[in-house]
């Protein structure tokens, strides 16, 4: 038969309790018949004592963890004490038991308190029942049973205070446990949701530009082949088919968590793949400059990724914007602390403080966000726009705060 849990519990949280319980119950048997008794038979005491045993083995034991239990034991508990030191006063010793089990059964101090003046009490009647209501007695009574309750009282306390302390701590680090799982839970639901946001940026910046190239250059293309110019229809065709591949070699980077478009080179070399590619698929006159100090600063991977997501969104909002006829882009280091990726364009310009919608210039804000840059953008109509991003470069973004960004979306 399987026991229930608080039976287990209680077994090993209080072992030390029943196994000194039952060595007093034992011991007190042993010293009976050596001990002085008024009564002509020592019976009544083995009596007593079996009665206790049997009480504490059926109910006693619970009293521990089941208030129920103790409500019924303790009662008997203070009688037999009593009933003992009165058939034999050397008995008085199972105080020693007694007072423990009372303080680990109560719920409260007061309880424990007004338990042990009980359990004085009742041992003090025994004293005079079997010493007779003598001065002699009543001295003994009050040496003895003072200095039993007093200790009581405070081990008691003690014992009390130690088992707060206890609660407590187990309290404590319940609260804890759910804290740190929370906690958990928080930071794996913020990774997926910053995951979400990253893969999100990724598809906007590469393969959904690449896809709306392929629609521009397949209408460009087929409107061609409708009027009879074969030729350059089939010059779209090729480009159509460059850039569906360059969008696979996207997707296939984005699956590997790689750096698409960085692969095959530097971030100079991306920058004028990118703007070669953008000049063939709108007309638009695109000129790309490195600066020799940027050519050579020390970018990181995460930070060219940056640049150059930067660039296609930028080169993105032109073609579907500006109606330019050129583009200038630049990457410069003003400063040893600093990268600077600048794309200007002739085009139609618009109104800055103008609210708008749109995901992409809110992605490179988000980008620049995490790595510690900024941008800021300059147009007036008919006067083109101008892009600026800043970032820092690796341990020195602290040191040279970037322009002050302003949050436009196109």
């Amino acid at each position: 038969m399987t026991r229930p849990r608080w039976h287990t519990d209680s077994m090993k949280r209080n072992g030390w309790l029943h196994l000194f319980f039952v060595a007093s119950i034992a011991l007190t048997a042993a010293l009976l018949p050596f001990a002085w008794t008024p009564l002509p038979s020592l019976w009544p005491e083995y009596v007593v004592l079996a009665e206790l045993a049997l009480s504490y083995s059926t109910v006693g034991w619970r009293g521990y963890a089941d208030p129920r239990a103790a409500a019924v034991f303790l009662p008997i508990l203070v009688a037999a004490t009593g009933a003992l030191v009165a058939t034999a006063p050397s008995a008085a010793s199972l105080q020693a038991i007694v007072f423990p089990v009372l303080w680990c059964q109560v719920t409260t101090v007061r309880q424990g308190i007004v338990g042990s003046l009980v359990i004085g009490a009742a041992t003090s009647l025994g004293f005079v029942v079997a010493l007779g209501p003598t001065p002699a007695t009543w001295s003994q009574i009050a040496f003895i049973e003072g200095i039993s309750v007093v200790g009581s009282v405070a081990l008691g306390m003690w014992i009390s205070r130690i088992t707060a302390l206890s609660e407590e701590r187990r309290r404590l680090i319940t609260e804890l446990q759910v804290t740190q799982d929370a906690l958990a839970e928080a930071h794996r639901a913020a990774g997926a949701s910053s995951e979400r946001e990253r893969i999100s940026r990724e598809l906007h910046d590469t393969i959904a530009q690449d896809l709306a190239g392929i629609v521009m250059l397949a209408e460009r293309a087929r409107r061609e082949l409708t009027t009879g110019a074969s030729g350059t229809g089939l010059e779209r065709l090729d480009l159509l088919e460059e850039t569906a591949r360059d969008a696979l070699e996207e997707s296939r980077a984005l699956v590997a968590a790689g750096a698409a478009g960085l692969s095959a080179g530097t971030l100079g070399g991306a920058l004028h793949r990118l703007a070669d590619r953008f000049a063939r698929e709108t007309g638009c006159d695109t000129e790309v400059s490195v600066a020799p100090e940027a050519a050579e600063a020390p970018i990181d991977r995460d930070m060219q990724v940056v640049l150059l997501r930067t660039a296609q969104e930028a080169l993105a909002n032109v073609r579907a914007h500006a109606a330019a006829r050129t583009v200038w882009i630049a990457l410069e280091s003003p400063t040893d602390a600093t990268v600077r990726l600048r794309v200007r364009d002739d085009g139609r310009g618009f109104d800055v403080g103008a609210a708008r919608s749109g995901f992409g210039l809110a992605g490179i804000r988000r980008r620049l966000d995490l790595a510690g840059g900024s941008f800021e953008i300059r147009s007036d109509a008919g006067a083109g726009t101008l892009l600026a991003v800043t970032l820092p470069l690796a341990g020195a973004g602290a040191a040279h705060p970037p322009l002050e960004a302003t949050g436009v979306r196109r």
